[in-house]
């Protein structure tokens, strides 16, 4: 395992795996450690400064990329970058093509994105609420050792634990829905998940609504009646004001963006 100083600064060390078992030996219960994936949100923050770890984890030659597929099950790595999920099918390739632009989905990663901690001005995270409404599993490593839970129990301690990668059942039926704005840029202020298991239950699932990615249970009780749904789906955010929209706006648009992604779930294949 390589080991250098980076330049932004001298006193972090950069840890650079060959192997998943290095990354997750060199992570270790996660003190002191930043990891880095594509670093289109860690870098910047080094660069001014608000981040100045002791070591720095680059993920890029550790073995954690790629998408696999066993039946309907589907693995996707940690290092996978986003650009890679654009033409999966709802509602993981249209949330995945609703990010940034092309040179930032190249370099983002998959596990960046899950981790990615609240942003100062505007949300971030936005694969989360995809990955919620599929039912992920995340497989992870720090603090004793490796192991899979649901990434609902994951998200709390994104920052503590190392992201290795994600799993989910091939849904039946899927759609996203994005509020987009000129003035949002390439940001993302609020968007909504659905997916329909072969079993026909739904999962719905909010991004830019808290502090991360979060599940719609009692828009997923009235499922079945989408303007009901809609309304239903504010008892489970906690909408907030920032750069690109203001707590009203979203508790206005939620609502919308939860009957159109339900209406867009119902609608023929």
């Amino acid at each position: 395992m390589a080991t250098t100083s980076l330049a932004l600064n001298e006193a972090t060390e950069v840890l650079r795996p060959g192997s998943e078992d290095e990354a997750v030996e060199a992570f270790g219960d996660g003190t002191d450690v930043l990891v880095v994936g594509g670093g289109t949100i860690v870098v910047p923050e080094m660069t001014f400064r608000r981040l100045r770890p002791a070591r720095a984890l680059l993920l890029r030659d550790a073995g954690l990329a790629g998408v696999t597929r066993d039946a309907s099950r589907v693995t996707i790595g940690a290092a996978t970058a986003i650009e890679e999920l654009v033409a999966v099918s709802a509602p993981l390739g249209p949330c995945a093509a609703n990010i940034a632009d092309l040179e930032i989905r190249a370099a983002a990663t998959v596990g960046g994105n899950l981790c990615a901690g609240a942003g100062h001005e505007a949300p971030r995270g936005d694969l989360q609420g995809a990955f919620l409404a599929l039912g992920a599993t995340v497989r992870s490593a720090g603090e004793g050792g490796i192991r899979e839970e649901p990434l609902e129990d994951f998200l709390p301690r994104r920052r503590e634990r190392l992201a290795l990668d994600v799993s989910y059942e091939e849904p039946a039926a899927g759609a996203f829905s994005g509020l987009n704005r000129p003035h949002t840029h390439d940001y993302t202020a609020l968007a909504v998940s659905a997916a329909r298991a072969a079993d026909g239950t739904v999962r719905l699932a909010a991004t830019g609504a808290g502090s991360h990615g979060i599940r719609l249970p009692s828009a997923e009780a009235a499922a079945d009646d989408p303007e009901a749904a809609g309304v239903a789906a504010l008892q489970d955010v906690t909408p907030h004001d920032d750069a690109l929209a203001s707590a009203w706006y979203r508790t206005k648009v939620l609502p919308v963006l939860v009957r159109r992604a339900l209406t867009e779930l119902k609608e023929p294949a």
